[in-house]
């Protein structure tokens, strides 16, 4: 599988965690700690979601440290992978299949993992050479039964689900050979960051870690 995921072993460490740590960021005082946090319980992964203003100053603090592998999310239109791109952001997520991002990241040499819920997203992958997926809403979207069912005709095609997942299920997914790793926003839950309570992030992160060892195993 390492053939098939690109570049410069950026999904290949996504992969290795696990557990990708996703954040709508509010607070920007909290954000380098909430690093530190991270690196502490051994998961030096995060996807800051563009959902706030915030996003992008965010990125930029998290990328001044060359442990962390920080990503942009929730990203939607070409202009937003430029200013990811330049924040310093190592990969792109998305919810879902569009074109105009994945031809940007794929000219400016990003991993870019696209967001797909049916057979047809996943195609529209492949066309663009993409074989790792984000599958979102994961448990609204018929969880692991519908990824068995994807599974199927699409047996070179790995799965990041997100959405849905926290401590009590990831084990489940995790256990499936065509996941590659779950969305982690239980590490950081926004209460947790609010309240400056790091050392409870960096509790659940060693915890994510731990819960992917055992379902590996």
């Amino acid at each position: 599988m390492a053939g098939t995921l690109t570049t410069n072993g950026v999904l290949e460490g996504i992969c290795h965690y696990g557990v990708i740590p996703v954040l709508i960021p509010e607070d920007l005082q909290r954000v380098r700690r909430l690093g530190i946090a991270l690196r502490a319980g051994g998961l030096p992964v995060i996807e800051i979601a563009f959902r706030t203003d915030s996003a992008v100053e965010a990125l930029r603090m998290l990328t001044l440290n060359p442990q962390m592998l920080v990503g942009a999310g929730t990203v939607l239109t070409a202009e937003q992978v430029d200013l990811a791109y330049h924040a310093g952001a190592r990969f792109i997520v998305t919810p879902g299949f569009t074109t105009a991002v994945i031809e940007r990241c794929q000219r400016l040499g990003m991993p870019v993992i696209p967001g797909a819920a049916n057979a047809t997203d996943i195609i529209a992958a492949l066309d663009h050479g993409i074989r790792l997926l984000k599958f979102f809403p994961a448990e609204a979207a018929g969880g692991i039964r519908v990824l068995r069912s994807l599974q199927g005709p699409f047996p070179d095609v790995r799965f990041i689900p997100t959405g849905g997942i926290d401590a009590s299920n990831a084990g489940s997914y995790l256990s499936q050979p065509f996941v590659a790793a779950v969305g982690g926003s239980w590490t950081v839950a926004s209460e947790h960051v609010r309240h400056g309570d790091f050392g409870t992030i960096t509790s659940l992160a060693a915890e994510a870690i731990q819960i992917v060892r055992q379902a590996r195993a």
